[in-house]
């Protein structure tokens, strides 16, 4: 894709994505209360499903930068001395690596000098963001969601990296998968990253990794959905666009004000949404209270 193109796209999806010159909750206007409730719906069974994978602190080819995690008691001897002890830990996170399930803020993405519905890049300094942080989402994200399974529609256990989902491939799983989504939904599109992971082992996605070609964005805005999730980055790399790494994160979160959950793991949803026979569900995402931070770790539920 040409940068002119990209470009293009990116102009388009602006102008189709209306918001008041105050608007600091993007696509979340599209998760209205009614939808919420109506989403309270999908509930049959009762099963829960977590879509975060296991926080790692070991380093790897994709995570030279590791969750740090501590221990600050008990101290000797208190684990077999009489009376009452505590045991306490300390963690710590770089957000936005390519292991841990994380949500990317409105503020993540700087374009153009500038953030989210023109606010000024310049708001976000070391000490944090003034604006468009994760406490955005402070109140969490419930609502249906809706999984998309690529792998599953292309006959394959995993996108390879470097390969592209289209919008056309998306439209196609929502008929094989008898399901739509629709306004106000988060929408799971699974490449499969998390299984090849596990069976070949970890490698840099940095710089390799299945994703969303830019194009398919259209179909998120179409759609109106409200957050996007996936397994991977949700961007391709290398980038499909000349001059432009993470253009699906400048389309989305730039463009368009739409949140985004990366890394996250699908399983054992595949499984419960197979057995069940259907591929909508209520979900829960619940963000920590940070303030000032691009980001947060993030435990998405799924509730069948």
């Amino acid at each position: 894709m040409t940068g002119a193109a990209f470009r293009a796209l990116y102009e388009e999806l602006r102008e189709r994505s209306p918001r008041a010159p105050d608007d600091r909750r993007g696509t979340l206007g599209h998760l209205t209360p009614g939808r919420v409730v109506a989403a309270a719906g999908q509930v049959r069974s009762g099963l829960t499903v977590s879509l975060a994978a296991p926080v790692e602190t070991l380093p790897g080819p994709d995570n030279p930068d590791p969750a740090h995690h501590t221990m600050l008691a008990p101290a000797t001897g208190e684990s077999t001395a009489q009376g009452l002890h505590f045991a306490r830990d300390r963690f710590a996170m770089n957000v936005h690596g390519d292991a841990d399930s994380h949500l990317d803020a409105l503020c993540h993405v700087l374009f153009d000098g500038e953030l989210y519905n023109g606010v000024p890049a310049g708001t976000v300094t070391p000490e944090g963001a003034r604006a468009l942080s994760v406490e955005v989402f402070r109140d969490g994200i419930v609502g249906r969601g809706v999984l998309l399974d690529v792998p599953r529609l292309r006959g394959v256990p995993w996108l390879e990296p470097g390969e592209h989902v289209y919008a056309a491939e998306l439209a196609a799983a929502e008929a094989a998968q008898g399901v739509r989504v629709g306004p106000g939904d988060m929408l799971f599109v699974r490449v499969g990253h998390r299984p090849r992971r596990e069976e070949r082992g970890a490698w840099d996605a940095a710089r390799a990794r299945a994703g969303l070609h830019p194009t398919a964005v259209r179909f998120l805005a179409e759609r109106q959905v409200c957050v996007l999730g996936s397994d991977g980055n949700n961007d391709t790399a290398p980038s499909a666009v000349a001059g432009t790494d993470f253009p699906v994160h400048v389309l989305a979160v730039h463009a368009m004000g739409l949140p985004l959950l990366d890394y996250l793991q699908f399983e054992e949803l595949t499984r419960a949404c197979a057995r069940a026979g259907r591929w909508s569900f209520l979900c829960t995402v619940a963000p920590l209270r940070l303030p000032a931070a691009t980001g947060s770790p993030v435990n998405p539920i799924a509730v069948l």
